[in-house]
């Protein structure tokens, strides 16, 4: 995806690279990542059930 493509990107697209970058950069092991993300799209899926209650 080249810079261009990406400003132009929805805002899902653009917060995924942005993650991406943010756990390459730092070495982050894929293993801890997929376990990480597992928690993390629990809470958000949970705080978006409340919203919509």
């Amino acid at each position: 995806m080249t810079q261009s493509t990406l400003e132009h990107a929805p805002e899902h697209i653009k917060l995924a690279v942005d993650l991406i970058m943010l756990l390459e950069q730092n070495n982050v092991p894929a293993e801890q990542v997929l376990a990480a993300l597992e928690i993390v799209q629990a809470d958000f899926a949970n705080k978006l059930d409340a919203e919509e209650s």
